[in-house]
């Protein structure tokens, strides 16, 4: 496997480099990877949880995922057991991207168990590390990872937690690092929800339906998507893309993302807005639900 999906690595003046990473506080100078860097700078959410999860999280989990694909969205965790798994299984059932980060060196599979899921991960996915190869993991690698894990996505979703989940981390520097920070409500008298119903508590959003996540992102589904795409110009249906992947951007990143001067941005958008496929707000330009 490591011939198949060799080691690379890219640093901060790498312009692959992850783009939200380069905005956290201490982000890692240097990422070690196999697979599809570019998915690191792709819109991504956090879906982490606890190893010990229940049925129920791991259901929650698997769907989450699989919805957020749905979006475009693409599924970042930790490979733990439990949440994390379901998390990465449920994004690549869906046919999605999902992006694993270690708290250990991207040539070693921890858990071991987990052999065939980093496998997969990589024919269809990323592995991503700050530790260099052949480093094993150890209690204070997975606390550094976690800030690596937040720092990729634009939101972190806990789907499930205890007392001292590590995963409560992950949404402590989600915070941190001015992200929105989801969770799922769990049953009062089960251990594992503890975790998540003190984050609602304390002001995390909770994901009532599957789809809140993307909602607020306002992101619209793929196969939306192709079925209004298919009604507008070459031009429109660029921007309209880029939107959709995107959720909100401004006339500037349009420009960089499609290569179209900002006169020409200006009036498509105008065309857009009156086909009711786009909405403007506060120099953002997003597309309609």
């Amino acid at each position: 496997m490591s011939e198949e999906y060799p080691i690379q690595s890219v640093d901060m003046n790498d312009p692959r480099y992850p783009r939200l990473l380069r905005l956290i506080q201490n982000p890692p100078r240097k990422l070690y990877y196999r697979g599809d860097i570019a998915l690191a700078s792709k819109a991504a959410i956090a879906v982490v949880g606890a190893r010990k999860a229940t049925d129920y999280g791991k259901w929650a989990a698997a769907n989450l995922a699989k919805t957020l694909v749905e979006y475009g969205l693409v599924v970042v965790s930790g490979m733990a057991y439990g949440i994390d798994s379901e998390a990465h299984r449920g994004a690549l059932a869906a046919g999605g991207k999902t992006v694993a980060v270690l708290g250990c060196g991207v040539d070693v599979c921890y858990p071991t168990r987990n052999f065939r899921l980093m496998k997969e991960i990589l024919e269809q996915g990323l592995v991503l590390s700050e530790f260099e190869p052949g480093t094993t993991p150890r209690d204070f690698t997975f606390p550094l990872r976690n800030r690596i894990i937040s720092g990729l996505c634009v939101a972190t979703a806990v789907v499930e937690a205890g007392l001292h989940s590590g995963s409560l981390i992950t949404a402590e520097r989600a915070a941190e690092q001015g992200r929105s920070v989801y969770a799922v409500p769990g049953n009062i008298n089960r251990a594992m929800s503890f975790g998540c119903n003190k984050l609602i508590r304390d002001g995390a959003l909770p994901i009532v339906v599957f789809d809140d996540i993307a909602k607020d992102l306002k992101l619209v589904r793929a196969d939306a998507v192709e079925k209004r795409a298919e009604t507008l110009g070459v031009a429109e249906r660029a921007i309209y893309a880029a939107l959709c992947r995107r959720g909100e951007m401004t006339v500037d990143e349009l420009c960089l993302e499609t290569g179209m001067p900002p006169q020409d941005i200006n009036g498509v958008v105008t065309v857009l807005e009156m086909k009711g496929v786009v909405e403007t707000a506060g120099g953002r330009i997003f597309a309609s639900d």
